[in-house]
């Protein structure tokens, strides 16, 4: 078993997850099994990372004051070769000096930055925009066949064309070949994995996930061998994991908007359309703009990127995730004002449960200490870390995925009750958050051991209240 190297309590400096950064952190424990440090960064966030992933806290100081010599040398080079009858005055020889020492400091290696109090990965409304237009680009390159060039200069007249022909595409191309693009973008994530499991055996073995270099090439294929495959600075996980897939969702389900206004003949889309549409905008535009939170997941810090999690980013998530928006176009389902009110305060309801638990815990891993914490219990474990066993986790174990399952129903709801197709997503997500929590469960029981179980005795229902 390899030697561990620190010991807890040193600081180092420690990469995030995901970029090229390196911030001072604190080593807090070791993992024997795992192999992994556990560290916290000044802010409060608490992460575990791979040793080659810590540096020594004179590390990039070391390489800094390297440049400064061999620019030093370099700078007496220079001097040695003039002509003793041009020699500068001493004056002017300072100037160039200072010059020469400002060069120098404009040159450190790595770029090293305080510990963001937001994570650094969020990305603005200009990323955003871009992004939506990688993806349309990626899903809908026949389009941008149809639709003209638009000039920089606007006019009037041109962005109504452009607007009247966007709705058409819309309405006409994704609806009526919804398979054909589905069926593209399981192709892509297809290639997108084969290249991702061949670039790993080019990778350091540093560089490869915990759990993806089983020896078995259909289990690494699918779970992935890479943790963090990058081009150049490009985090190809990273961008996959929210962007296309959520963009798309919220791109096919506009589609579905148009395509149902034109098959039903209506001059504007029915309630139960008007519904699912916001609820799940505001689901989409909830996640992008908590994109921090992302950063402490399984996903980003454990897990590889394989087949498993290209198919699911750029397939599942687009064309699973708006099947009650396509079961409208079709079938249509009229909501009566009282029923549209009750469905919205469940997903009110749901949507309140899901950000309250998310935001409350994401504030006490940045920031134990919080004063607005204060009034929240909790149990120390063995780790240095703090079990919240009040709020919003002192209700279930997991009260973000109750909300999540709230606002799954509520989605599913203005559809009727005539056919299990929009309830499907419903049933999955339901299955799959249950053995996410029994995945959780058997990774905290053995992380926090004693600790864990005094919390289980005091927060006894794991998901649904007086049920489970």
């Amino acid at each position: 078993m390899p030697a561990k190297h620190y010991e807890d309590g040193d600081m180092v400096m420690g990469r995030w997850p995901g970029s090229s950064l390196y911030y001072e952190v604190q080593v807090t424990g070791f993992d024997k099994i795992s192999q992994l440090y556990g560290v916290k960064y000044k802010d409060g966030t608490e992460l575990e990372l791979k040793e080659s992933d810590m540096k020594p806290l004179n590390y990039f100081k070391s390489k800094k004051s390297r440049s400064r010599s061999s620019s030093r040398q370099r700078g007496r080079s220079r001097s040695r070769s003039r002509s003793p009858a041009r020699a500068p005055s001493s004056k002017r020889s300072t100037s160039r000096g200072r010059e020469t020492k400002k060069e120098v400091e404009k040159q450190i290696v790595p770029e090293v930055k305080p510990a963001p109090q937001v994570c650094e990965p969020v990305i603005g409304l200009e990323k955003t925009l871009a992004s939506a237009i990688c993806l349309f680009i990626y899903q809908c390159i026949p389009i941008f066949i149809s639709v003209p060039i638009v000039s920089l200069t606007f006019r009037y007249t041109t962005i109504i064309v452009y607007l009247v022909q966007l709705r058409l595409v819309l309405t006409f191309y994704i609806h009526a070949n919804l398979l054909q693009v589905a069926i593209s973008a399981m192709v892509f994530s297809l290639l997108l994995s084969v290249y991702l499991y061949l670039r790993s055996w080019r990778v350091p073995t540093d560089e490869l996930a915990p759990g993806g270099n089983s020896g078995s090439f259909i289990y690494d294929f699918f779970i992935g061998r890479e943790l963090n495959p990058r081009i150049r600075n490009f985090d190809l996980k990273y961008f996959c994991e929210l962007r296309p897939g959520l963009m798309g969702w919220v791109i096919i389900n506009l589609g579905m908007v148009f395509a149902e206004m034109n098959v039903q003949n209506l001059d504007m889309p029915s309630l139960a359309m008007i519904l699912v549409n916001s609820f799940q905008l505001l689901y989409v535009l909830d996640a992008l703009w908590n994109e921090e939170a992302i950063l402490t997941t399984m996903d980003i810090v454990h897990d590889g990127f394989g087949y498993m999690l290209a198919f699911g980013d750029l397939v599942w998530v687009p064309f699973i995730y708006s099947l009650q928006a396509f079961y409208l176009v079709k079938h249509p389902s009229e909501l009566t004002w009282p029923v549209a009110a009750a469905i919205i305060a469940l997903n009110t309801v749901g949507y309140i449960i899901f950000r309250g638990a998310n935001s409350q815990k994401n504030a006490f891993r940045r920031n134990p200490l919080d004063p607005k914490l204060a009034h929240l219990k909790t149990i120390p474990t063995a780790t240095g870390k703090n079990l919240l066993v009040s709020g919003w986790w002192g209700f279930v174990r997991h009260p973000n995925y109750l909300g999540d399952l709230i606002m799954a129903l509520a989605w599913s709801l203005p559809c009727g009750f005539n056919h299990v197709l929009p309830y499907f997503y419903v049933i999955y997500f339901t299955c799959l958050l249950i053995h996410r929590e029994a995945r959780d469960e058997h990774q905290c029981r053995k992380k926090y051991g004693v600790a864990w179980d005094k919390y289980c005795q005091q927060v006894r229902y794991r998901i649904f209240p007086y049920i489970y």
